[in-house]
C-alpha cells in the first residue's frame, strides 16, 4: 500500500451534485460506497467535509453578516454534511465517528486527537466537522491541521477537476496539467490548490497533497492505492 492513514478533504459543493443547493443523496451514496471499499482494503480513513452547499461564511460576510458569526454558521453546516455522510457509510456497515470542534454532544463526539487516532486504528472512519472551531479558518486549513495531528500520510483534495493546471482549462484548451508541484511554487503563484495556510501547514509537516477528480468512477480508491492520478503537491514541478 502506498499509504496507510489518509485524510480525504471533501467540499460541501461535491455533495450537492448537479443541484444548486443542499445534498444529493445519490452522490453521497456513491462517495460512501467508494470509501467503504477503501476501508475494507485496510486503509485508515479520516474525512474533513466543507459546508459550502448549505452556507459559506465568507459569502455571508459579503452579504453584511459579521464575519465571525457567518463563519460559525458555516461550521454548523459542515456538521450537517458530516452526519449525512456518516449515515450513508453506516448503512454500508462501515463503523464511523463524527467529531466536532464545537461541542454538539447529542449528535457527535468532541474532537479529541488521541480518541480520533484510536478510532482509526480500530478501522473506523472519522469525519471531522465544524472546521477548526475558530472563525477565519477554512476547511482546507482544517484538513491540513487534522492531517498533521493524526499523522496522516497524505491529504487528498477531491475536486471537480482532474488536477492543477497552468491556466484555466475551461478558457484555454492548451492548458497543461501538472503531475507534480512543490509547495513553494503553489504559494508563489497562488494556484488556489488550497488556501495558503493549508499549503504552509502541509509544507512544514511534509504532508503531500493529491488533487484529483472526485467524480471519476473509482478515483478515491485509485488515489488511496497510490495510482498517479491528478496532481501531487510535494515534489518537483512537472506537467503532463
Amino acid at each position: 500500500m502506498a499509504y496507510k492513514r489518509v485524510l480525504l478533504k471533501l467540499s460541501g459543493e461535491a455533495l450537492m451534485g448537479d443541484a444548486t443547493y443542499g445534498i444529493d443523496p445519490a452522490v453521497v451514496q456513491r462517495i460512501a460506497q467508494e470509501i467503504a471499499t477503501v476501508v475494507q482494503e485496510g486503509f485508515q480513513v479520516a474525512i474533513v467535509v466543507g459546508g459550502g452547499n448549505i452556507f459559506r461564511g465568507i459569502k455571508g460576510a459579503a452579504a453584511g453578516m459579521e464575519r465571525a458569526t457567518a463563519d460559525y454558521v458555516g461550521m454548523i453546516a459542515t456538521v450537517m454534511n458530516a452526519i449525512t455522510l456518516q449515515d450513508a457509510l453506516e448503512q454500508l456497515k462501515v463503523p464511523t465517528r463524527v467529531q466536532t470542534a464545537i461541542a454538539m454532544q447529542e449528535v457527535a463526539e468532541p474532537y479529541i486527537r488521541r480518541r480520533a487516532i484510536r478510532h482509526l486504528e480500530k478501522g473506523r472512519v472519522v469525519i471531522f466537522g465544524s472546521g477548526t472551531g475558530n472563525p477565519f479558518f477554512t476547511t482546507d486549513t482544517t484538513a491540513a491541521l487534522r492531517a498533521a495531528e493524526i499523522n496522516a500520510d497524505v491529504v487528498f483534495k477531491a475536486t471537480k477537476v482532474d488536477g492543477v493546471y497552468d491556466s484555466d482549462p475551461k478558457l484555454n484548451p492548451q492548458a497543461r496539467r501538472f503531475t507534480t508541484l512543490n509547495y513553494n511554487y503553489v504559494l508563489n503563484h497562488e494556484l488556489g490548490v488550497m488556501d495558503s495556510t493549508a499549503i504552509a501547514l502541509c509544507k512544514d509537516n511534509n504532508i503531500p497533497i493529491v488533487v484529483f477528480d472526485l467524480f471519476g468512477e473509482g478515483n478515491i480508491r485509485r488515489a488511496v492505492q497510490g495510482e498517479n492520478i491528478g496532481t501531487t503537491v510535494g515534489g518537483s514541478c512537472e506537467v503532463s
